[in-house]
């Protein structure tokens, strides 16, 4: 982390790509009935991937793996700014209790759309580890120790975990900016649901909420990282428990009713 800290260019290449982005600004656009609202951290990301050295070039692979060690100590000081926001909105908090609790279960959304999606694309035991959760790090250790990442299974999670990582964050929001401007929902509700168990996307998600209900900005985001606190704390007994069992036989049952033969066993853990 040292030589990360010390890789000057890759310093710059964020400090421009965060004054290129805020120069550019909000960006709000009619859709239907409501607004959709594009904020400058999905610049910021867009520019950055253009970077790469799949594209531009101009960011080495050292770049990225020095920018990917640092990613813990931004986070860390998100956090710490979302935990500032938690305390004074404490009691909002705890007035919504069984609805902060079991807005969990909207993870089993991935279940029911992403099992029926991925059979139909011709996956086989790879829906089970790409569907049962919305694959982020605890659902990437939980696989793993279950099934081993060098099965089938683990290469279904890893592949939702990378196009989350590259494309999640841009995804989250403008997701959560047509629910916002399309769907009769209430901004706490929206709010509840941004914290998905990823810092990134809920911050991405909350964003683009306080942006169009400033005057909620304060409950918005506590709700946000609270909710996405307690997606880190039982969201994975969830998916023990209940979403990998769902999907197991879901993916059973649709596998048969596609292809006419009984789903292939799991492969032993190597």
């Amino acid at each position: 982390m040292i030589d990360a800290l010390k890789n000057w260019k890759l310093h710059a290449i964020v400090a421009t790509l965060v004054i290129v982005s805020e120069l550019i600004g909000m960006i709000q656009f009619k859709v239907g009935p409501g607004m959709v609202i594009l904020l400058p951290m999905l610049y910021a990301l867009i520019f950055g991937i253009l970077l790469t050295p799949k594209f531009l070039k101009i960011a080495k692979d050292k770049d990225m793996i020095d920018a990917s060690s640092l990613i813990t100590i931004t986070l860390m000081l998100l956090m710490a700014r979302y935990g500032t926001l938690v305390g004074p909105t404490l009691p909002k908090i705890i007035q919504t209790g069984p609805a902060l609790i079991l807005q969990e279960l909207g993870n089993f959304g991935t279940i029911f759309l992403g099992v029926p999606l991925a059979i139909w694309l011709g996956l086989k035991r790879e829906t089970i580890g790409a569907a049962h959760s919305i694959a982020r790090e605890p659902n990437v250790a939980l696989i793993g120790d279950i099934y081993g990442l060098n099965s089938a299974e683990g290469r279904g999670v890893m592949g939702v975990y990378i196009c989350g990582t590259v494309f999640g964050t841009i995804f989250y929001a403008l997701m959560t900016s047509f629910a916002a401007a399309l769907l009769p929902l209430h901004p706490y509700s929206l709010g509840m649901a941004t914290g998905v168990g990823s810092a990134s996307m809920m911050t991405a998600s909350a964003g683009v909420l306080v942006t169009m209900f400033p005057d909620m900005k304060d409950q918005i985001l506590s709700l946000g990282a609270a909710s996405n606190m307690l997606s880190g704390l039982y969201g994975l007994y969830i998916s023990l428990w209940m979403s990998l069992p769902m999907t197991e036989w879901l993916y059973r049952k649709l596998y048969r009713l596609k292809f006419g033969v009984p789903a292939p066993e799991r492969e032993a853990k190597a």
